[in-house]
Order: structure tokens, then sequence, then C-alpha cells
């Protein structure tokens, strides 16, 4: 569709491509019912999109239901997403398009129909059983597989520019929600530790037939990622680690902490907006580099999900471990880190406040053989921060990893679609 079309055979266009969605629906689980409205801001015109568990309805023009996610873009990118010629992740990425409400529900969109001519969609958001756990993953791209695992208080969203960038270099990229976080299961007995954690993406794994996986971590993510390595070598090609939540040395607070129960976190309680913001800028070097849209969308996302008393829990729980792992004696993190066999890459940041650069150096002394690389002017979150200069070091890291790596059982053929069949 050419971006020169008059207005009238643009809008003519669009609206065959809304009339047909009825009959491209794959279906959804039982109980499922999501109101979408999808605004063409150059058209000046809204669709509202009813998907449930009996079939989708469309019709131009809004009704009183309220959506449960508006998506936002012009009719040219909306085409593109129709035609397969763009993913919904990769229009984000581009910032051709923007999401308000339930953020996972508005990804998952365009997971619901078929593209023309029968091809699957190019992007899925399914959730994978990991035992009795429900994580919700991100699939999209087609190659060997890697894994984005977020931060602490993040969701999979934080890697939506990862998950584009790798899935258009030849990889098939699974973001998940962590248990507890995002759209995810949030067992009220799990432990929210790193062997929880690891033990669930190894569920996912099983679950997805993945046999080996490169594996990416933020925070909280990295030491998930370096338990996955150190529990199960035989299924990581190379780990990726941005900011990896290594055992802190000095523990000021650790008998304040040891006492505070993350039970606490069932009681009802919120945090303000403003203070959400503040905290959320504050993982940056420079916040005023940072898409306000993009910030809206997390801040929004977390107000939503914290609400629940599940993800209140996962959270203080996660982050209470986080602090009061012990970083030495027996199965301290470092001795331990020194075990770990994979190839690794270490991606720390300048301006770090929460997981400072200086790190690296005990790194290096428990890990030799790992690469690690000082971004400058880049705070805790470089894949959102800095995305292009780090995507382009995973690219790298993994293409090396790749060369010297015995050969995986051929993926060539398994993309987002086969993943969520």
């Amino acid at each position: 569709m050419s971006g020169n079309y008059p207005h009238a055979s643009r809008l003519e266009e669009v609206e065959r491509a809304f009339r047909t969605l009825p009959e491209r629906y794959l279906g959804a689980e039982p109980g499922f019912d999501a109101t979408y409205h999808v605004r063409l801001g150059d058209l000046g015109h809204t669709w509202e999109v009813r998907a449930t568990t009996h079939g989708a309805r469309v019709r131009k023009g809004i009704t009183r239901r309220q959506p449960d996610a508006t998506i936002g873009t012009d009719s040219v990118t909306w085409m593109h997403l129709r035609e397969g010629r763009l993913s919904g992740i990769e229009a984000f990425s581009r910032r051709r398009l923007y999401a308000r409400g339930h953020l996972d529900l508005a990804v998952a969109f365009e997971g619901l129909f078929r593209l023309p001519n029968g091809r699957a969609p190019l992007v899925r958001v399914h959730d994978v059983k990991a035992g009795r756990t429900r994580v919700s993953t991100l699939t999209m791209g087609a190659g060997r597989d890697v894994l984005l695992l977020h931060g602490l208080g993040a969701t999979k969203a934080s890697f939506f520019d990862t998950a584009a960038a790798l899935s258009r270099g030849g990889y098939r990229v699974h973001a998940l929600d962590l248990p507890g976080f995002g759209s995810s299961s949030k067992p009220a007995t799990a432990p929210y530790n790193a062997a929880y954690f690891a033990d669930s993406v190894l569920g996912v794994m099983d679950a997805l037939e993945i046999d080996r996986a490169h594996v990416v971590g933020n925070s909280l993510g990295g030491r998930v990622a370096i338990e996955l390595g150190l529990r199960a070598p035989g299924r990581v090609h190379g780990l990726g680690l941005l900011c990896p939540a290594v055992a802190f040395l000095k523990r000021a607070y650790h008998p304040v902490v040891r006492l505070l129960r993350p039970e606490l976190g069932i009681v009802p309680h919120r945090f303000g907006r403003k203070t959400i913001v503040n905290q959320f800028l504050a993982l940056f070097a420079d916040p005023g580099a940072i898409d306000p849209s993009v910030a809206d969308i997390v801040v929004d996302e977390f107000q939503r999900i914290y609400g629940s008393p599940g993800a209140r829990l996962a959270f203080l729980s996660a982050a209470r471990n986080v602090y009061l792992e012990k970083p030495f004696g027996r199965d301290g993190f470092y001795p331990r880190l020194g075990e770990l066999e994979r190839p690794t890459l270490f991606v720390w940041a300048s301006h770090d406040r929460v997981i400072p650069a200086a790190f690296a150096r005990h790194v290096a002394e428990w890990l030799p053989g790992a690469e690690q690389i000082v971004l400058d002017a880049c705070g805790h979150a470089p894949q959102v921060e800095r995305p292009e200069q780090t995507n382009g070091l995973l690219r790298r890291f993994f293409a090396r990893v790749d060369a010297l790596d015995a050969p995986a059982r051929p993926a060539a053929a398994r993309s987002a679609g086969q993943a969520a069949a």
C-alpha cells in the first residue's frame, strides 16, 4: 500500500482489511473477551474490534464499551501490519505505533489473525505451561532460539527493541514474563529466587521443545540467566548479561531486610504515579533521551500489574532474595560464578545506580574468561537507553558463539507461528 494513495483510496483499502479480520481470526482460549480500539490518525477514524472465544466482530466507530487496549498508528503502517510486511513489535520499536491500556493484549492483537494466504502471524503472545506455572511469552522470528529475561519490576516489554532487532537478524526470539511479573502466574507460595526462576525458564524451554538457546537477561533477569547457565549448561549457547544483579558485597541493611516479610505486600497499597515516574527515569543516565510515550506505557503497566497482591508479593520477595544473597562461602554467588562454563558477555553501564560497573572487577577475579564491556553514559537498562549499541554487541557475541558452537538441531524452519501452534 503506497503512502501516496489519495485519502479515499487509502480509506477503502483499510476498510477492506478490517472487514476480512473475522474470517482470519484464529480463535482464543475459553473465556477470552477483549475489546480493541484501533485509531488511524491520518485517516481520522477508529475501528472497534471485539475478540472472544467464539469469534471476532468489527465495527467502524466506537461503542460505549470500555476498550481493554487502544492501538494507534497510521494507515500505511496498519496495512503493512495486516500484510505481514512489518510486525507490531517492529512498528513500536520504530515509534510508528503506540498502545494504551492492557499492553499485553495490545501486543497480542496481531497474533489473533492469519496473514494473507493463510500465513501465520509474525508475532504470537501465548501462555506456556512450565509445570504448574503459566508463563506469558512473546515469540517472533525464525532461526536459533534466544530467550530474553527482564529485570525486577519490569516485564517482557523492556525487551521489545531487542526482540525486534534480533528477530530481523536470523533468530527466533522468546521474551518472557517471569513468574510473578507481567501477565504470568503469580503463585503465592513460590520462593521467587534465582533457582525457582531458572527452573521455570527450563520448563518453558521444554514446553517449546527448545534444546539450547542464547539467553539474555537484564538485572534480575541477568541473575536468572547465570543460574540457568550453572544449573543446565547443556541447554545454553551463550549468556548476554546486561547489568546483571550480582551479589552485593556491602549489605549494611542486611539485618533489617532479613526481618522484613514480603507477605506484607498482600496488604493493599500503591505507589503514586509521580513516584513511579521518578523511579523509572532514575534508571537512566539521560532521562531526557527516553521517549515520553515509552515512559507512559511502562508506568501504566507497573501501576496496573502492581495492583495485584500476587505481583506485590513476587516483587518484594525477589528484591529481598537479590539483596540477601551471600557473596562468598559455601554456595556463595562468586565461587559458584567461577564454575560457569558457557561463553558469557557482561555489559555494564557507567551511570548505573543500581548495579555499579565496579562489580566488573569481582567478575574478572572469579570468571576471568568472560568478556566485559562498560557502556559510557548509560544507566541500568542498556537495552532501553542504548538499544542499537546493545543489540549490536549481542549480535556480535552470538555470531562468535554460533561459529564455535556445535550445531543445534535444525532451527531454520521454526518460526513464531510454529512455537505457538
